[in-house]
C-alpha cells in the first residue's frame, strides 16, 4: 500500500512539473526598456507577426532566426559556384557540398580508349569573384595495360587555366545579372 502511495505522489509531482514547464513556456517576456507593449487586437495580424518572427511552438531553440546566416542559399546566390558548374559541366561530379563550399569531380578522360585520366577538386574560399576565392587541385592518373595506375598532381598552369575559365564565366554571369 505504501508503494502505491509513493507512486501516486511521484506521478502527481511529474504532472505538476510538466504543468509548470508549460506555463513558463507560454509566459510573455518582459520588455527591457520598461515600456508597456501594445498587443495587436486582430488575431490574424498577430499570427502573421509571430510567423515572421520565427521560432515555432517551442521558441528559438537553436538561437538562429530564419534567414540569418543560413548556408542553404549558397548555391543559388554564389556566382562562382554557378560559373564553376557551367564551365566544367562536361566533368562528372563525384561530390558537391554547398554548405562546405567544395566540388569534387570524378576521374575524366577525353577518349574512351585513353589511359590518362584527370580529376579536379574546387574549394570556394569566399563569395567574391577574385582569383583568391578559388583553390583548385588537379590530379592526373595514368594506367598501363595491367591496370596498374600512377597518380600525380598536375602543375599550377592547369589549375590556373581552369580558374581563369571559371572567373571569366563568373564575370559574364554577373554582367548578365546587372543588365536584368
Amino acid at each position: 500500500m505504501m508503494k502505491i502511495l509513493q507512486l501516486m505522489t511521484l506521478f502527481r509531482f511529474k504532472k505538476l512539473l510538466i504543468f509548470c514547464f508549460l506555463l513558463i513556456g507560454c509566459s510573455k517576456t518582459v520588455s527591457t526598456t520598461g515600456e508597456k507593449e501594445l498587443i495587436e487586437p486582430n488575431p490574424e495580424k498577430r499570427a502573421e507577426a509571430a510567423r515572421d518572427k520565427g521560432g515555432g511552438i517551442l521558441g528559438e531553440i537553436t538561437g538562429k532566426r530564419p534567414g540569418t546566416g543560413n548556408s542553404y542559399e549558397f548555391s543559388t546566390s554564389n556566382v562562382l559556384w554557378r560559373a564553376t558548374l557551367k564551365s566544367l559541366d562536361f566533368l562528372p561530379i563525384l561530390n558537391a557540398d554547398y554548405s562546405g563550399g567544395i566540388i569534387i569531380y570524378d576521374w575524366y578522360s577525353e577518349n574512351i580508349n585513353s589511359n590518362e585520366y584527370v580529376k579536379v577538386s574546387i574549394r570556394f574560399l569566399n563569395n567574391e569573384v577574385r582569383s583568391e576565392s578559388l583553390l583548385i587541385t588537379a590530379h592526373k592518373k595514368i594506367c598501363n595495360s595491367k591496370e596498374q595506375c600512377q597518380t600525380s598532381k598536375l602543375g599550377d598552369n592547369f589549375s590556373k587555366e581552369i580558374k581563369n575559365t571559371i572567373l571569366n564565366e563568373a564575370r559574364l554571369i554577373k554582367i548578365s545579372e546587372t543588365k536584368k
